[in-house]
């Protein structure tokens, strides 16, 4: 039975309040480097501990949300680039 439980728990990847920039781009679903450019940027809600990028889950959710919720998809013009606005 604990066989299974170590097991399952390698399936699982664990998501932490703050990440890493490997773990956030996984949460994120896009590749580390569009996330360390977004990041450089401002795009997205990040904070730097030492040289490293660091992301807390529960300030990228809120970005997430507030991007959702500005985007109409009737509005969207495929052939412009994506809107850059900031992280609060």
């Amino acid at each position: 039975m604990r066989n299974a439980a170590v097991r399952s728990n390698l399936l699982v990847p664990e998501v932490r309040e703050v990440m890493d920039i490997r773990q956030a781009s996984d949460y994120l679903g896009i590749s580390p480097d569009t996330l360390y450019k977004y990041a450089s940027e401002g795009f997205v809600p990040a904070f730097k501990l030492g040289n490293r990028w660091r992301f807390k889950r529960s300030r990228l959710d809120e970005w997430m949300d507030r991007q959702s919720d500005m985007q109409n998809p009737a509005e969207v013009d495929p052939t412009k680039k994506k809107p850059v606005q900031p992280a609060l």
